[in-house]
């Protein structure tokens, strides 16, 4: 499952190499995502807007969507955020067209790959119990260690199943 975010009082997140501008933003969103819904989701809306191509951000508002229960928002974010790492990886923007590395990528095609499982929660979080399982089966072979934390989405679906 997605973790939330830290608390406003603990240390910033770290979200890589950004633009000092858009980390701002990020963080900003991320403090008043405890007390303001609207105004997190401007900040990461504003910090897209300035650099699409930061991955970050995708993250960001698939996240809040998430916990929300925005979930056509979610998948909305989550999709695009990974048709964009996809992209930047140098990989095909259907997943159902990547193949297996044989190291788990670090930067953006690690971003598609963790943001590939997101979208298998946000299925589940649908009731797409089959494209949801799709998913799972595609990760299964594109990351057969587990490296970006599907098996606990699978678990899940498992426990569903039942």
């Amino acid at each position: 499952m997605l973790i939330p975010f830290p608390a406003p009082e603990s240390d910033p997140i770290n979200f890589g190499d950004l633009p000092p501008a858009i980390n701002d933003l990020l963080q900003k969103g991320v403090i008043a995502y405890r007390r303001d819904f609207s105004q997190a989701e401007s900040y990461f809306r504003e910090a897209l807007a300035a650099a699409p191509e930061e991955l970050p951000t995708y993250f960001c508002l698939y996240k809040i969507h998430t916990y929300h229960g925005n979930l056509d928002e979610a998948r909305a974010a989550a999709q695009s955020g990974m048709t964009k790492a996809a992209r930047q990886a140098g990989w095909p923007d259907d997943w159902r067209e990547w193949t297996p590395e044989r190291e788990i990528p670090e930067g953006a095609g690690r971003f598609a790959l963790y943001t590939l499982k997101a979208l298998a929660f946000i299925h589940l979080r649908r009731d797409e119990k089959d494209d949801a399982e799709d998913i799972l089966a595609a990760l299964r072979v594109l990351d057969p260690t587990g490296a970006v934390g599907w098996p606990v989405i699978a678990e899940l679906a498992a426990g569903l199943a039942r």
